[in-house]
């Protein structure tokens, strides 16, 4: 977390995107509120999965660049670990806190206020996954400048489930047919991420230190 916080500028960027979004679609969309309000929770998960996109490339770029990865590589820490604390390093330092600043500037777009609860905690859920599956894809353009197109065409497709129930977990109701399962599988989603990021990233990372 030193590391990623002496790093700087990911965090600024995804806020700085997501502003710029908040701030745009507004006026793209019109002085419609209701049409507003109603895309605005699948646009705010867009926002904040595209934010989190931007950079995935900082989670192992620097350290692959500079040798530290050849050392923690040959270090008695299994590398798997390695890989697992800096995804873990990623989500407190950018994920969970575009996570937590992103459901209140909704109300930027006429968002339910009722809805803005279960946004954030969808969020949260979701972030976590965000940041592992990041991972992998940050281990796959580590060694190569300017990945971040590389980036974007691995890691989509796979945020499309994290996605798709991230907005159900906030347009529904509170019933067993609307929120709470979604969320429940948001949670599923990122014990999943939590098994296999560590493990693919670290194989990755190991093939380009080879």
């Amino acid at each position: 977390m030193t590391l990623a916080k002496r790093q700087g500028g990911g965090l600024g960027a995804a806020l700085g995107f997501i502003l710029a979004v908040m701030v745009l679609i507004p006026l793209a969309v019109g002085p419609d509120q209701n049409l507003l309000g109603k895309l605005a929770p699948g646009l705010m998960w867009l926002a904040l999965l595209l934010s989190v996109l931007l950079t995935a490339d900082r989670i192992f770029q620097q350290d692959f660049e500079d040798g530290s990865l050849d050392v923690m590589a040959m270090g008695p820490l299994p590398f798997e670990f390695v890989t697992l604390a800096k995804a873990c390093a990623h989500w407190l330092t950018v994920s969970l806190p575009l996570a937590v600043i992103t459901p209140p500037l909704g109300m930027l777009m006429s968002i339910d206020a009722a809805r803005l609860p279960m946004l954030m905690f969808s969020m949260i859920a979701g972030s976590f996954s965000l940041s592992f599956l990041a991972a992998i894809g940050g281990a796959v353009t580590a060694g190569l400048r300017r990945g971040g197109l590389l980036v974007s065409l691995l890691i989509l497709p796979l945020y499309v489930p994290v996605l798709i129930f991230g907005v159900a977990a906030t347009a529904g109701d509170m019933g067993p047919s609307g929120s709470v399962p979604a969320l429940g599988v948001l949670m599923a989603l990122g014990l999943m991420s939590l098994v296999i990021s560590p493990w693919a990233s670290a194989a990755i990372l190991k093939a380009y230190l080879r």
